[in-house]
């Protein structure tokens, strides 16, 4: 290599090389403070995309895990009136037994029949104010609350739109609400005075109609049941594909500690010695000074 006073090789291949250095200890401390390998673009292009796709999946199983769960919830607490309304109807198939025996008075009856309207009132009062975050969930006409509507309900249960669960129990709320209006005419939208149980062949045909209407409360039960039983699956698997999810992430996008604190480490020696070097190397012009005299 020639001695040059313009050109000096030996420096500009040395500061090109500090340069090199120099970007990859920045690298290497970006990445050691914000625990990310991938900080822009530009330090993995396909992997921030697949990385991006899975954090967007991830993100919409954990919000689909809170649906689930609200979804629960919501099911759980129709179930659980369901499950008092049970109780109630039972009693009242009790009064009607024991009213159509004709061993009671005139004066029994009125007494049996006055807790079985306030019964059938209760029934009425618990299909009407029986709400989930404030939602009437039915009532006491075939349409009405969040389980009359026509189509039913539909649960977001998934991060994709195709990821739904539909409860469509509308046809069987409005066969309950004609049963429990005949059961008792205190649960109708207009309440009248119910007197079946005055009279002995109007116990025996409530027996009939307590049992109807308790068929049809158990029907819509086990729908609520088996539905809880579906989400608590769903729940558990969303739970399952989210933690995966995230580890596949993880693999992509986080910093390996070890790796990048022996590359810094490295880079930090390079940068340290090619200053040295370049130091050594700018002291080279001067030795032409050295043939003129």
């Amino acid at each position: 290599m020639a001695l040059s006073i313009h050109t000096n090789y030996s420096s500009l291949i040395t500061q090109t090389n500090l340069s090199k250095t120099n970007n990859a200890l920045g690298t290497n401390q970006q990445r050691l403070g914000t625990g990310l390998r991938i900080n822009s673009a530009a330090d993995d292009a396909a992997g921030l995309q697949i990385a991006t796709r899975l954090n967007a999946q991830s993100r919409g199983m954990e919000v689909a895990m809170r649906n689930t769960g609200d979804a629960t919830s919501l099911l759980q607490t129709a179930e659980g009136a369901f499950n008092e309304m049970t109780d109630i109807v039972q009693r009242m198939k009790d009064l009607a037994t024991q009213a159509s025996n004709d061993t009671n008075s005139t004066d029994d009856r009125t007494a049996l029949s006055a807790e079985y309207n306030e019964l059938g009132k209760e029934l009425a009062n618990i299909m009407t104010n029986t709400k989930y975050a404030g939602e009437t969930l039915f009532g006491v006409t075939a349409t009405a609350g969040k389980f009359g509507a026509a189509g039913g309900m539909t649960f977001q249960i998934g991060s994709s739109s195709t990821e739904t669960l539909t409860l469509n129990v509308t046809a069987k709320m409005g066969t309950l609400v004609g049963a429990l209006t005949a059961l008792n005419t205190q649960f109708a939208a207009v309440p009248a005075s119910d007197a079946k149980l005055t009279t002995q062949a109007g116990a025996s045909g409530a027996i009939t109609l307590a049992e109807t209407a308790l068929n049809q409360i158990g029907s819509l039960r086990a729908d609520f049941g088996a539905n809880i039983n579906r989400l608590n699956h769903t729940a558990n698997n969303l739970a399952n594909m989210k933690d995966n999810t995230d580890m596949s992430k993880g693999r992509i996008v986080d910093a390996d500690f070890a790796k990048e604190s022996a590359n810094m480490s490295k880079n930090s020696m390079l940068m340290q010695s090619g200053i040295s070097m370049l130091k050594q190397a700018g002291q080279m012009p001067g030795m032409v000074m050295s043939l003129l005299g």
